[in-house]
């Protein structure tokens, strides 16, 4: 398909206003999440920066003491081909993220998906938070992805031999 078809079936689609409603509704949930985080759990470090993206990924990141004072953060993160929520470890550089990746794999820590390889990735660390996100629902979600983003910062602190967060 040329860009001129795509650029076409693109107009086509928005004409229908389906997805720009959609792609609000969504930046609307996360910006909420990203709010109560801030809110509820002062302790996680809330950042106050969003990243909207462009229809490939949007997230913001969170940075609790014990992370972000060995230079890492966590990312809650929207992929949009796939459609679902994930958590990353990632880290403020490559070189941060070189040497925890390089820790956690010679570790052998196996609680997490570790990414197979650095090149090309922002992730030392991935989870998924939620796979199939009911929006219908944005309570019941918020409640699932902070259940289990409690249980990944906890997890990842242990690791790093950190009293865990309570949630």
């Amino acid at each position: 398909m040329s860009l001129q078809d795509k650029m076409l079936h693109y107009r086509d689609e928005l004409q229908k206003g389906d997805i720009q409603a959609a792609y609000k509704s969504l930046m609307e949930y996360m910006l909420s999440l990203k709010a109560g985080l801030k809110k509820r759990h002062p302790d996680y470090g809330v950042s106050s920066t969003f990243y909207f993206g462009y229809m490939d990924m949007s997230y913001f990141a969170l940075a609790p003491e014990e992370l972000n004072r060995l230079g890492l953060k966590i990312a809650i993160v929207f992929l949009h081909k796939e459609f679902r929520f994930e958590f990353w470890l990632a880290a403020a550089n490559k070189d941060i993220q070189k040497k925890y990746w390089q820790v956690i794999k010679e570790s052998g820590w196996d609680a997490y998906h570790l990414v197979p390889d650095l090149k090309n990735s922002d992730s030392i660390l991935e989870n998924i938070a939620a796979d199939q996100p009911d929006f219908d629902d944005p309570q019941a979600l918020t409640g699932q992805i902070e259940s289990r983003l409690s249980t990944f910062i906890n997890d990842i602190q242990g690791f790093f031999g950190y009293s865990p967060i309570t949630g």
